[in-house]
């Protein structure tokens, strides 16, 4: 299949009507490729894909790259960031999804410093929502509502929800459209439609379906269980245990939370712990085996072994020897 068709960047501001079209191309001046616009035009096509994948040195301010009167859906996999605006903020981990809603004066956001950031956007203009969901209010998100109706609102919904490992699959096939190039722009399209469906919506709760109403539960019992988890990573609950917690049994939670976020329990605790072990070796506090007896590991080689595995370097040389620091250096 051909590779996806790139947007147009636009480089320089332009005027229109007596004024300066606003661009995003210098907000992601200083992550170079790490910017990656797949298809559409947000002022051509009412649409904008972009994926984003880089090291920050230093703390980027994200909003400089929201455009206004939009609607912007961020599904998030690595690094940590905020959008705040009208009092409201959210906070973006890995492997969650939120949007917010720019009118005309900016936001406030921002993506944390030593962290590797990957994540998608999909920028969406008021007119494009309201002319693809024209009859469907009363099913949006009330910030959507808004927007779309051009009325006051809140600009910031204040919580995200965890990506699904088939949402995240989604992700990696925006990356590499299965389909030749003439058939790219409907397919985006659908893609960027499909998107919009499944996070702006906010269905009555007498009007959710049944398989949606498990899939929230589930969504919910796997979002208890990484809070328990992250409550003690040196030494979390057992899978009964946390199966007791959240009101199920661990037969059925292993295989929700699997569903949920393509990874087993202790996979993600993995990850976890692994996280948490570069948060406490950046900040410079800890040495290497005290970081690994601050989160369980009762073996310095196993330990090693794990970070080796996950961030490409020696935990004792960790940040200055990883692959990414390597390759921005």
């Amino acid at each position: 299949m051909s590779s996806p068709q790139r947007t147009e960047r636009d480089v320089s501001p332009t005027k229109r009507r007596g004024e300066v079209a606003f661009s995003e191309a210098s907000a992601w001046r200083d992550v170079g490729g790490g910017w990656q616009p797949l298809f559409g035009r947000f002022r051509g096509a009412g649409f904008s894909i972009e994926w984003h994948d880089f090291y920050a040195k230093h703390e980027l301010d994200w909003a400089a790259s929201f455009h206004p009167d939009c609607v912007e859906l961020c599904l998030n996999l690595d690094g940590q960031g905020f959008v705040e605006g009208g009092g409201h903020r959210t906070e973006f981990v890995p492997d969650t999804a939120g949007f917010y809603h720019r009118k005309d004066e900016p936001l406030t956001a921002r993506r944390f410093a030593n962290q590797q950031h990957r994540f998608l956007t999909v920028e969406f203009s008021c007119p494009f929502l309201a002319k693809h969901l024209a009859g469907m209010e009363p099913m949006l998100h009330p910030i959507v509502c808004a927007a779309v109706k051009n009325c006051p609102c809140q600009l910031v919904s204040g919580s995200t929800v965890r990506l699904t490992a088939s949402q995240q699959q989604i992700i990696a096939t925006l990356r590499h459209p299965p389909v030749y190039a003439q058939a790219q722009p409907l397919w985006y399209q659908c893609k960027a439609l499909e998107l919009a469906m499944t996070f702006l919506l906010q269905p009555p709760p007498d009007q959710e379906l049944f398989c949606t109403r498990q899939q929230r539960l589930a969504q919910e019992r796997v979002e208890q269980v990484v809070f328990l988890l992250k409550q003690n990573l040196a030494d979390p609950p057992g899978l009964e245990e946390l199966g007791r917690r959240v009101g199920c049994s661990h037969f059925y939670l292993s295989r929700i939370f699997s569903a949920q976020t393509g990874k087993t329990i202790p996979q993600y605790l993995r990850q976890l712990r692994m996280d948490k072990a570069a948060e406490l070796l950046r900040s410079g506090e800890y040495n290497v085996t005290e970081v690994a007896l601050e989160l369980g590991y009762n073996s310095l080689s196993h330990f090693s072994a794990a970070f080796h595995e996950t961030f490409g370097c020696c935990p004792g040389l960790y940040p200055l020897k990883t692959p990414t620091q390597r390759r921005t250096s």
